[in-house]
């Protein structure tokens, strides 16, 4: 497989429009009394499409409207529906919507969208609702999380692509194909077709035997080395009904290693090598490790498609869900020690007019929401640094592994990744958000959360 490079009028646009600087971290005190650092990964929204009209962000710009070969030209509109569409959002895709930094591609993107799509967890889908926006009517916990603790409006996604090399980052800083299994030196760059697991329908070929192989070094093989504990907990549910609509069957329940395209690990080798497959599990463990006290150092959370917010997930549903993940943790004894980054995976289609900065050949791409709450966030505070996820890499690496990064020179275990991604320069500090030295602030349990029990 070949580098995927963005085009020399997008790399001169935008880098010289969104050229970035690193702002110093503030002195917030002492990063280590975070003990618990819990990532909530939703699915498939852009920064506008929720925090557009959000006092005091860079939100949507007034007047703007967009090129629509249908109607010459669209506007962003206050979406009231629970549910959404949303747009194609694969690589190509992301190339569309940025223009050559002119954020207009959106609603031509859509269009073709509509034109022979496989499904609704395809990159390759897309309706007509991307120039839509919520706002705190349909996000009002969202919202008073952005309000009561940290709003990012610079968040970006690590990756121009799609959700399943947007997860391959989150937990290894790559994304990646390899021609031989077990061989980390063979693996070469892929933003939009690493080996894809067998439950994404259109890779027949990711049932083959080894596959998906993910032989490259991912954080937790750095975790594991440090004797950082770590858990990613899996929505389960159940699999679509019976052919004769469930007359004659009991559904099939799915497990912890579903869907894939959002449950990379137990497809790296290092989680495997490790003998730590049993720290991936079902979502209601995370309930009761945050009942009694016994969060990991390092969580991930993955919903399942009913509450991810992927469309055509209702948004309510995936509101409540994270309200009642986070009301958890608040209510236990974690929460004094816990830091809380809820973001999406990418974009999803949807309407945003921040160009990303271009970093190396993958992205970064489109921006999207992030939140920080914690019982050291500051209040109220808008962060307008320049963000990706590998923050949040930077952020466990910085208070768990003394600042050691996902790196094949340093870490003992080579691949051929060609960059380091927690050390690029445009990357912000997380640290920035918190006040260490403030004492703790009370739980605020909202209402309108859920605890998952299976259904």
């Amino acid at each position: 497989m070949k580098l995927l490079f963005l085009p020399a009028a997008i790399l001169a646009a935008v880098v010289t429009i969104f050229a970035v600087t690193r702002a110093p971290a503030q002195n917030a005190g002492n990063i280590h009394k975070i003990r618990h650092i819990v990532i909530i990964m939703q699915e498939n929204r852009s920064f506008d499409s929720y925090f557009g009209t959000y006092p005091g962000a860079d939100g949507i710009p007034a007047g703007v409207c967009i090129p629509n070969p249908a109607v010459g030209c669209s506007k962003p509109y206050h979406d009231t529906n629970d549910r959404d569409q949303g747009g194609p959002h694969g690589h190509n895709n992301a190339i569309g919507d940025i223009d050559g930094g002119k954020m207009d591609g959106f609603a031509r993107q859509a269009r073709r969208g509509r034109r022979a799509c496989a499904g609704t967890d395809d990159p390759r889908c897309g309706g007509g609702d991307v120039m839509g926006y919520h706002d705190r009517t349909q996000l009002a916990n969202y919202w008073r999380y952005a309000s009561d603790f940290v709003l990012q409006d610079r968040m970006f996604e690590p990756n121009a692509s799609w959700s399943l090399p947007q997860h391959l980052f989150m937990v290894s800083e790559w994304s990646a194909r390899c021609s031989q299994l077990g061989d980390p030196m063979s693996c070469v760059n892929e933003v939009q077709n690493p080996d894809l697991p067998p439950d994404f329908g259109r890779n027949p070929g990711a049932r083959a035997p080894g596959r998906p192989d993910y032989p490259w070094t991912d954080l937790t093989y750095l975790l594991h080395k440090n004797h950082v504990t770590w858990a990613y907990y899996v929505m389960t549910g159940t699999e679509p009904d019976c052919a004769d609509d469930g007359a004659n069957c009991q559904p099939r329940r799915q497990n912890v290693h579903t869907p894939g395209i959002w449950n990379p690990l137990p497809s790296f080798d290092t989680v495997k090598q490790d003998g730590e497959l049993a720290n991936v599990q079902d979502l209601r463990k995370f309930y009761t490790a945050a009942k009694n006290g016994t969060l990991a150092n390092v969580v991930w959370l993955c919903p399942a498609g009913k509450y991810s917010e992927h469309p055509p997930g209702l948004v309510s549903a995936g509101q409540a869900y994270v309200t009642g993940v986070i009301n958890a943790i608040m209510q236990g004894p974690d929460w004094d020690s816990t830091a809380i980054f809820l973001t999406w995976d990418d974009w999803g289609g949807f309407y945003d007019h921040v160009a990303p900065p271009v970093v190396d050949n993958d992205g970064y791409g489109l921006r999207v929401p992030g939140l920080v709450i914690s019982p050291y966030a500051r209040r109220g505070f808008i962060d307008h640094q320049t963000l990706s996820h590998d923050a949040y890499v930077k952020f466990i690496e910085d208070d768990f592994l003394s600042g050691a990064r996902i790196d094949p020179k340093t870490d003992g275990r080579p691949d051929t990744r060609p960059f380091v991604r927690e050390r690029y320069p445009q990357l912000g500090d997380l640290r920035r958000d918190f006040d260490f030295t403030q004492a703790p602030r009370r739980p605020e349990v909202l209402p309108g959360g859920i605890v998952w029990n299976g259904n």
